[in-house]
């Protein structure tokens, strides 16, 4: 597919999408958010695809919501040119935030963000439902929303707490204040920092192990337990979709090849496709009040 402001490429089943207005420092537009569900769609039904690795081109990850002509029309609902979601959800047209980044967090894939440069507004809450976030030594992170007069999105007052714990979550929200990467690897945001350099081929390393050590199912399964078990109210929940998994896993190609390999220490040829497994419920689920 022909793509405006992002780019998409596969390469031995690592997809890397790479949010591409260099020149407004990867600002976030309304067209952005369409392409970037559209990328996360292709990725989920492709089995060729293992892992996505997604970045920004040029200097920046992302610095934001592009204001541009709209300025504060960008955030206020009431103005007519302010381009609305077609769905709406509590009544209201769904925030751009949510529809970009949600569809990252419906993946059935791992995804990893390679945040280089400054990465502030929705270019902050558009990593969170990512699995894996790894900084350049010049990524610069900003949860900056009060600064504006409006609260976080992209489902970042769920995500974010999550991530780095309450206390944290809440000062870098309530401050709005922009820090560095070393700052956002103390608070855990990030997994590891890496000089600019490496950091694209820290990223697509830590892909192709996954890609070429790993069964696509199980880890699609994995990801699946691992975030809706976030909001399990007991370990109960855990044990039952665990225990269901297993079964459906467990009597597949791909379990006969691990143990086989295993066996002949040698390494594995996973071949089954990623699919629904019994007993873990597509994650998140789709709620009554989106129309």
């Amino acid at each position: 597919m022909s793509w405006t402001q992002v780019r998409y490429e596969v390469a031995d089943g690592v997809g890397t999408l790479t949010l591409h207005r260099p020149d407004r420092l990867n600002a976030f537009t309304v067209e952005m958010a369409g392409e970037l569900g559209a990328v996360c769609a292709q990725v989920d039904a492709d089995d060729a695809v293992r892992v996505l690795v997604v970045t920004g081109a040029g200097r920046a990850f992302c610095a934001g919501a592009d204001l541009g002509d709209r300025g504060a029309a960008t955030f206020d609902p009431q103005r007519p040119d302010r381009p609305a979601a077609r769905e709406t959800i509590g009544g209201l047209p769904r925030d751009w935030g949510g529809v970009a980044a949600l569809p990252f967090a419906a993946l059935r894939k791992p995804v990893i963000a390679a945040v280089n440069g400054p990465a502030v507004g929705i270019g902050a809450t558009l990593t969170l439902p990512m699995d894996i976030r790894i900084a350049a030594g010049s990524a610069r992170f900003g949860f900056v929303f009060t600064r504006r007069g409006i609260v976080q999105e992209a489902a970042s007052s769920w995500f974010l707490p999550r991530v780095v714990g309450i206390s944290q979550a809440m000062e870098w929200v309530a401050t709005g204040r922009v820090f560095d990467a070393a700052e956002a690897l103390r608070g855990r945001l990030v997994s590891r920092v890496v000089p600019d350099a490496e950091l694209l081929p820290t990223a697509h390393a830590l892909a192709r192990e996954i890609a070429d050590s790993t069964s696509g199912p199980a880890v699609a399964a994995a990801r699946q337990l691992m975030w809706s078990m976030l909001g399990a109210a007991s370990p109960w929940d855990a044990h039952r979709a665990e225990t269901a998994a297993l079964a459906a896993l467990g009597a597949g190609e791909d379990a006969a090849e691990g143990i086989r390999s295993f066996l002949e220490k040698r390494p594995p040829r996973f071949r089954a496709p990623v699919t629904e497994v019994p007993g873990v419920p597509p994650w998140p689920g789709r709620p009554d009040d989106l129309r």
